[in-house]
């Protein structure tokens, strides 16, 4: 496969029961879910995306909907040679065998990353999710895949908390920070100096912008502009359906320019992750 073409390293598949978020009344405000593979399919060809992580699609409480998800995931790999699979796993003990049947799948072809989240509960500090999270971590490790961690539970930025895996398991496993701290805090924590430091002591850590407040894209270039460090650690998401990928690519393209940072950006980051 060639390294040249739009690659979107987070994307999601399927469609969720309808929910009461935040108390209102039960919803679905990700209108552009997709249910099929062709319905991804057409979507990476409108968009010209040459390649992509897609990750099963999650949000409501109960993750059975989303477990059920990765085989749809595995399915959309083995397809079409353009995906990438992400497999949906919990930190939380009551997913424990939900989780284990998923990180049995780790060797399946066109597995390239696992996905966990704080966003339905349980914490990195909390101590009946360690169990879970090294099970998880070990087995990134052994396949050579990239955990992706939501940096922003319960529509909060946590750096501080969920930056802990970082330090805690970044010396030998590969993570990428999804929405680059979430929010205000997060951003300015990452690009005022956390993000380098953890890339100068030798973390395998990544990132993306797709959510970042107006500042962050502007700013992120440019401090690994004037540092040389972190061009390869930053990659392009969508997130649809949760994310616009129109916008996100014209926000990134407008930060990045068309240069040697556009470049890994937009394609050869992701060539060295996931091809």
């Amino acid at each position: 496969m060639s390294s040249t073409g739009l690659a979107d390293a987070h994307r999601h598949l399927g469609v969720l029961p309808a929910y009461p978020f935040y108390g209102g009344p039960a919803v679905h405000p990700d209108i552009g879910a997709r249910a099929t593979i062709d319905e991804l399919i057409a979507d990476l060809d409108r968009e010209g995306t040459a390649r992509a992580l897609v990750i099963p699609n999650y949000g409501v409480p109960d993750v059975s909907h989303t477990f059920a998800l990765n085989d749809l995931v595995l399915e959309a790999a083995a397809r079409d040679d353009r995906v990438r699979a992400g497999l949906y796993v919990s930190p939380l003990p009551r997913d424990a065998a939900l989780t284990a049947r998923a990180l049995a799948l780790a060797g399946e072809h066109g597995v390239r990353a696992l996905k966990t989240t704080f966003l339905l509960g349980g914490s990195v500090e909390d101590a009946g999710c360690l169990a879970q999270l090294d099970q998880i971590f070990a087995t990134a490790v052994t396949h050579d895949l990239t955990v992706h961690v939501h940096t922003s539970p319960g529509a909060a930025s946590d750096i501080d908390r969920v930056g802990q895996l970082v330090e805690r398991y970044g010396d030998e496993a590969k993570i990428h920070l999804v929405h680059f701290g979430g929010g205000m805090s997060g951003h300015i924590k990452l690009a005022g100096g956390r993000f380098f430091d953890w890339i100068a002591a030798g973390k395998r850590v990544y990132t993306d912008l797709s959510w970042a407040i107006g500042f962050a894209p502007r700013w992120l270039a440019a401090e690994i502009d004037s540092r040389g460090l972190g061009h390869d650690r930053l990659l392009f998401a969508s997130d649809e359906p949760w994310g616009d990928q129109a916008g996100e690519h014209a926000r990134m393209t407008a930060a990045v320019g068309d240069g040697e940072l556009a470049r890994h950006v937009f394609t050869e980051n992701f060539a060295a992750l996931y091809d």
